[in-house]
């Protein structure tokens, strides 16, 4: 019988925010301990360092291959600052180390995996998004979650999109159909895009990917997974191909 695993990319405004990130951890142990996932793998997104090194590279012109490494490296110092946080989680950088041994709750550390096994473009269309859904489909995982800190995708009437395609997807941001976000909007999340290269490997692998939140005002990572729920009323965006 197949183990019930995910692998959950934690967005850099859950993070960097204590509240955001005690929420989102505490809701993961909680599906760990009740034995809802029997292996959950945590990759951690770049945050405030990946979109320093982007401001860098706009003024300074870094290239594309220091600027892809240096923003994933900065996706292992997040790990790190993680383990800090939550000691009682295990850092990881060998995916079969995770699959072979009983770490089976972890925070995957992406800079040497990646190193090894160079598959992904080198440029700002691939983020912690993608590298999270690619580190999915290593594992032969059958989906894979984004956590953030909005509920999900939102068209330009302030709905909530449950479902999309890649296509719909493109086309929706090709007509200007999402919402879009603006510092005059605190309290109604509007909708935030995800990496571009992340519709790709979908159209390739054909893996859902969801999108959660991991806000502290919202335990949308539990109802999701709880099986008490009508899955109509959870609130979550899925990407399919």
């Amino acid at each position: 019988m197949q183990k019930k695993q995910a692998i959950f990319k934690i967005g850099g405004k859950i993070l960097e925010n204590s509240t955001n990130i005690e929420s989102t951890i505490s809701q993961l142990t909680q599906l760990y301990e009740e034995k809802v996932l029997q292996k959950i793998i945590i990759v951690p997104g770049g945050g405030s360092y990946a979109n320093f090194i982007r401001r860098i590279d706009d003024e300074l012109k870094l290239g594309d291959d220091l600027s892809h490494w240096m923003a994933i490296y900065s996706m292992n110092q997040n790990g790190i600052e993680l383990k800090r946080k939550f000691p009682e989680l295990e850092c990881i950088e060998d995916l079969k180390e995770f699959q072979d041994s009983n770490k089976n709750f972890s925070i995957f550390l992406p800079y040497n995996y990646l190193r090894n096994n160079d598959n992904l473009p080198h440029n700002w269309d691939v983020t912690s998004d993608s590298i999270a859904y690619y580190v999915a489909d290593q594992l032969q995982f059958n989906q894979c979650f984004l956590v953030k800190d909005i509920d999900g995708i939102y068209n330009s009437d302030e709905e909530l999109i449950k479902i999309l395609t890649t296509f719909q997807y493109s086309k929706l941001i090709e007509s200007k159909k999402l919402t879009k976000i603006g510092l005059d909007q605190p309290i109604f999340k509007k909708s935030k895009p995800i990496d571009s290269y992340l519709l790709t490997l979908i159209d390739q692998t054909g893996i859902p990917c969801y999108l959660l939140n991991g806000s502290f005002n919202s335990e949308r990572i539990i109802e999701y997974f709880d099986s008490n729920i009508q899955y109509e009323t959870k609130t979550f965006t899925k990407i399919i191909r």
